[in-house]
């Protein structure tokens, strides 16, 4: 990752982290709390890919498990955010531009009720029971419903602002010459391999006159 998307990535999970602690947390909601660490990741994985996301996943994990208040074991949330942004970056096309509002959305609710899921699984593994006792089936619901509430104010802008970063001319990613390819395409309605070809044979026979008037030269 280049260092503007990681100065990035870290600002907006330390801002989500802090209002979920600080506000979203304390809205005394029925069920689970409204997820909006997991939604910043979310955004940054469909933008940044599936290995980028896993990595902003594994770090924003690692501070949720060690912000207070912890209750839990640290590196229990930071493997389930691992897990969900490897899987989500998956569903990043080419261009780093998602057609269609259903794919993100679909994305939230899976990600919401398969990170539930993971998270009590892993605490099963270690001896935290506590899902049991408030309810699996109502986490799962609430959770899938708080965080597809907030996804339509939160994903599209964290994926604007990451789309930034993709397209810095400064930047050698792949995302900045699929950028570049298609300033060179636009509005001519050829392929780059085909300007190529153009490029070559125009060479060529600018090659072949010049060598033409040389030789005309040394004939006079």
């Amino acid at each position: 990752m280049h260092l503007n998307r990681i100065l990035l990535s870290t600002v907006l999970v330390v801002v989500a982290l802090v209002v979920q602690v600080s506000v979203l947390a304390r809205l005394q909601l029925p069920g689970a709390v409204p997820d909006l660490l997991l939604l910043v990741v979310l955004g940054l994985a469909f933008v940044y890919g599936h290995v980028s996301g896993a990595l902003i996943g594994f770090g924003a994990g690692l501070l949720a498990d060690l912000a207070p208040p912890a209750d839990h074991a640290a590196g229990r949330y930071a493997l389930v955010l691992c897990v969900i942004g490897y899987l989500a970056g998956l569903l990043k096309p080419e261009n780093g531009q998602l057609k269609s509002a259903m794919v993100p959305m679909a994305g939230v609710v899976v990600a919401a009720i398969g990170s539930t899921l993971l998270y009590a699984l892993v605490g099963a593994l270690v001896g935290d029971t506590a899902a049991r006792h408030v309810g699996l089936g109502g986490l799962l619901f609430t959770a899938a419903l708080y965080d597809l509430l907030l996804a339509p104010f939160v994903v599209p802008l964290i994926m604007a602002v990451a789309r930034r970063t993709v397209n810095d001319p400064l930047a050698e990613s792949s995302g900045g010459g699929d950028v570049a390819a298609g300033w060179l395409a636009s509005g001519t309605g050829l392929r780059i391999g085909s300007q190529r070809g153009g490029l070559r044979v125009r060479a060529a026979r600018t090659r072949a006159s010049r060598a033409g008037r040389i030789k005309g030269v040394k004939r006079l």
